[in-house]
């Protein structure tokens, strides 16, 4: 008699469980609300990060700097989670989206204007729509304080702030998307509109005089 098998919608086939073990996140885009893949979340060690694998060290990312910005970070992470179920991606096209919108926000804090687009295209998806959401809050906050905007310097530290924990949550499989879960655990989609409204507030840390 043959393995047992069970129905995998990411193969679209029923699969052994020894397939799917092989086979999860690495083969498979595998559904996040998949009972087998949840199972095997609750197995997985968080990956120990040296303090040197960390990128763009020299953004200070501090806990003060943190508070100060909770309403900016809890727009950008569900709007980063959305916007990488929209583009069926992985948490590998997130972190390229990441390190793309830093090094554009790089460039503007040195007064440059220039889009550091990923060629990859679920990280320019990704990209793509969170500088969009990021043009609309800011529009949002000017036309309701008449005068405050985004500080870029937030934008930046938030980015490197959340490509820290995506770096954290790596689960080291090629279409692993543990990072993207933890995203819509910990920052759930309508506290998007919570940040979107505080950040409308002139005592908001999204806003700058």
């Amino acid at each position: 008699m043959g393995a047992k098998k069970r129905w995998c919608p990411a193969a679209s086939e029923a699969i052994t469980s020894q397939q799917c073990g092989e086979g999860r996140e690495e083969r498979y885009l595998c559904p996040l609300d998949c009972e087998y893949l949840t199972e095997a979340r609750m197995h997985e060690k968080p990956r120990e990060v040296a303090p040197e694998e960390f990128p763009n060290r020299d953004v200070r990312v501090t806990e003060e700097f943190l508070k100060r910005n909770e309403p900016l970070l809890t727009f950008a992470a569900p709007m980063l989670a959305m916007a990488a179920l929209e583009a069926e991606a992985c948490d590998a096209d997130i972190r390229e989206a990441l390190a793309a919108l830093i090094q554009t926000y790089r460039t503007l804090e040195s007064g440059l204007i220039y889009d550091t687009k990923p060629a990859n295209p679920y990280a320019a998806s990704i990209y793509t729509r969170m500088r969009e959401l990021a043009q609309k809050l800011a529009e949002e906050i000017a036309k309701q304080t008449g005068s405050h905007t985004l500080r870029d310097a937030d934008m930046l530290g938030i980015y490197v702030f959340l490509e820290s924990l995506a770096l954290q949550h790596d689960n080291g499989r090629r279409r692993g998307r543990r990072f993207l879960t933890f995203l819509l655990a910990y920052f759930p989609p309508a506290e998007a509109m919570q940040g979107a409204q505080a950040g409308a507030e002139p005592e908001s840390g999204l806003i700058t005089g």
